[in-house]
């Protein structure tokens, strides 16, 4: 079974090589790509000395065209699962084996690691955890279909979802869009409980604006979506 973890990063010169160097440590059986997401930091020349595959973009997509850009390698290089890690050191890379197991197996096509189901010890802003909520009843309310951790992005995904990301892919905060495509689509999708890290270096991108912006869009686009099919 070929693996491929896919790395979005922008100007994550800080923590690249150390993620890189944690999913060499326990996954070593898969292949790393890191899609450069136009930085104008180390980002791309510390990734390639840490050993990873780097596709540097010529300017920021953001991260739908980021991830997109990495399901297009994947599929052109037949990979039967796909693994999308943070750049940022938040994903703990020693669960990547656990999210791959229902993918080997056949009892999923897309797994995803959450902060909000079994016992974790994340905590989250209330502004964060009111979003969550909201999403997770919105995609209920359209799908029947219950997630608790809409946003996560450490998810993995099979190779049937892989052609269809490298083909179609939200441009735009992509993680609560593809939930309801993939309901729509009859994929099935679980949760299994992960921890995450704290930031340590880096700036979020995510504000309190930002926030709002991507709620209204997200669920616009969720509306759209669902009248669509």
């Amino acid at each position: 079974m070929k693996i491929l973890v896919i790395i979005p990063a922008y100007n994550e010169e800080e923590s690249i090589a150390s993620v890189i160097n944690q999913i060499r440590c326990y996954a070593p059986e898969a292949d790393i790509l890191v899609i450069n997401d136009g930085s104008v930091d180390a980002t791309s020349e510390r990734a390639v000395k840490a050993g990873a595959k780097v596709v540097n973009l010529p300017f920021n997509l953001g991260i739908g065209g980021a991830m997109q850009t990495g399901y297009i390698y994947a599929k052109y290089h037949s990979y039967d699962v796909a693994i999308q890690v943070d750049g940022d050191n938040q994903h703990d890379p020693s669960y990547i084996q656990k999210l791959i197991r229902p993918i080997a197996d056949n009892s999923a096509d897309m797994v995803i690691g959450s902060r909000y189901v079994g016992k974790t010890i994340y905590k989250s802003t209330v502004f964060r955890r009111v979003g969550m909520v909201f999403f997770t009843f919105l995609i209920g309310l359209l799908t029947d279909k219950w997630i608790m951790d809409t946003t996560s992005g450490f998810r993995a995904v099979n190779k049937d979802i892989i052609d269809l990301f490298a083909s179609d892919y939200p441009v735009d905060y992509p993680e609560v869009d593809v939930l309801v495509r993939l309901y729509k689509k009859k994929f099935r999708i679980i949760e299994l409980p992960v921890e995450m890290k704290a930031r340590k270096t880096g700036k979020s991108s995510i504000t309190p604006i930002r926030s709002i912006y991507y709620m209204i869009k997200v669920t616009l686009s969720l509306i759209i979506e669902t009248i669509k099919h």
